[in-house]
């Protein structure tokens, strides 16, 4: 089962601008090939149906654990991408209605290159990459054989790391930076585990291919406090008391990749501590939640006091 908690991983900046187009790069981390709902698809899937889970513990305890991290990944972009597409909060923006819809308040939304981010999302994230196309089932692979699984994971994780790379080199703003930051870190922690498992098994070093592409986090001024924290080094069971027996994949005297702050590899029980989820304020002239709140707020507030 999984357990939610109402949080971020980590906190995500306000952004400076209303910037729908970098909404649109932010969602080829969410829904494109290599994006977020591939490795929580592929996971996913994967833990599911995980033959001799008793017999090969450590393996499926490892895919499962990443797996409740991936969801919460799925989470952080997808509000990067609202964050981006709504711009800084206008307080009390909801208090009144919305105005004249017939003098074309929202003209601009046209000319943004996903254009149906506004039309049928209201700016609100969906599975789908940049140019608006759908995520699709045919990024899950999951065939059964461990060996396979985990280096078709290395892969997709270090296509996942191009990806970001290339993404935060076309981003300005905060917000998004601050996504690719921090999953830069992440997603090598989930790459170099899936390295140590398939050296467990195969013994090839496959670590020694990482980082793939050779660009150093410590280049990248986001990654820099989730690599002083240690955050490189940390693997989360996500749960308080199962999936404890990753140690014997992410620990035993293992260390940090050369290039990172050193350290010895860890495991954590339970989660990140993690960071508010930024609230954002409705648009009435957008509908959203409504043309004219007020009566809902109104029964919100009532239901609040009777509770």
């Amino acid at each position: 089962m999984f357990l939610r908690v109402n949080k971020l991983q980590t906190e995500l900046p306000a952004p400076k601008r209303r910037d729908p187009n970098a909404a649109a790069a932010l969602q080829e981390l969410l829904g494109g090939k290599y994006g977020e709902m591939s490795t929580l698809g592929n996971y996913m899937f994967q833990s599911f149906n995980f033959r001799s889970k008793s017999k090969l513990q450590s393996f499926y305890s490892l895919v499962a654990c990443i797996t409740a991290e991936e969801l919460g990944h799925v989470e952080l972009v997808s509000n990067g991408v609202a964050m981006l597409n709504n711009g800084p909060d206008v307080p009390d923006a909801d208090a009144a209605d919305g105005g004249d819809i017939s003098a074309a308040q929202m003209e601009m939304m046209k000319d943004v290159r996903n254009a149906a981010g506004f039309y049928s999302h209201a700016g609100g994230a969906v599975p789908a990459d940049s140019n608006g196309l759908s995520w699709n089932k045919d990024f899950i692979t999951t065939t059964g054989n461990v060996v396979f699984d985990l280096l078709h994971n290395f892969h997709l994780e270090c296509g996942a790391r191009l990806h970001k790379l290339r993404v935060y080199e076309t981003l300005s703003d905060p917000t998004g930076r601050e996504v690719c930051g921090y999953l830069l870190v992440r997603g090598s922690v989930h790459a170099h585990a899936y390295a140590l498992a398939l050296k467990h098994l195969t013994g090839v070093e496959i670590e020694k291919m990482l980082p793939t592409p050779n660009i150093p986090l410590g280049n990248i001024p986001e990654c820099q406090k989730y690599l002083d924290e240690g955050s490189h080094r940390r693997l989360y069971t996500f749960s308080p008391s199962d999936y404890k027996d990753i140690a014997g994949i992410w620990g035993g005297g293992e260390m940090a990749l050369p290039g990172d702050p050193p350290g010895e590899l860890q495991v954590v029980n339970g989660m990140p501590e993690g960071g508010k989820i930024h609230e954002l304020v409705g648009q009435p002239n957008v509908f959203t939640p409504d043309y004219a709140p007020e009566e809902m707020f109104e029964i919100a507030a009532k239901l609040t006091k009777k509770m």
